[in-house]
């Protein structure tokens, strides 16, 4: 089986992520929290920071992150879905729940075309996973 194939097959979202590395910032209450994006779809997306004590689990996040390669900020809201706190990262996963329009676009396209560069390029490179 191609990974292709494997990779179409398997996504059980929705939406499809596109796997990255990006640093953000959360504002959780006005206090601003560095952290790493590893996946983001339209929707939402999957963050991960040092652990520190959470005393306040908050309906509602302030996000603020560069899309690589655009140079444009995007501001949105997004409500945690899920929270996992290990020993020594926080990991969340988040989805949007306001932004603007123009930003809405801008994501969209990103993740259109990032996803379809990287499928071409595991196909370019025949890349298989083994049975």
């Amino acid at each position: 089986m191609s990974y292709v194939t494997s990779l179409l097959d398997t996504e059980r979202r929705r939406d499809p992520r596109v796997r990255l590395e990006m640093f953000l910032n959360q504002y959780v209450e006005d206090n601003p929290a560095r952290s790493l994006a590893v996946n983001l779809s339209h929707t939402g997306l999957y963050v991960q920071k040092l652990a520190e004590p959470v005393v306040h689990q908050p309906k509602i996040v302030g996000l603020e992150f560069e899309l690589p390669g655009t140079g444009e900020i995007i501001w949105a809201a997004a409500e945690p879905r899920f929270d996992y706190l290990g020993d020594y990262f926080h990991v969340r996963g988040l989805r949007f729940v306001g932004m603007a329009r123009k930003h809405e676009r801008l994501l969209r396209d990103f993740v259109t075309e990032k996803r379809l560069r990287d499928l071409r390029w595991i196909r370019q490179n025949r890349i298989v996973i083994p049975n």
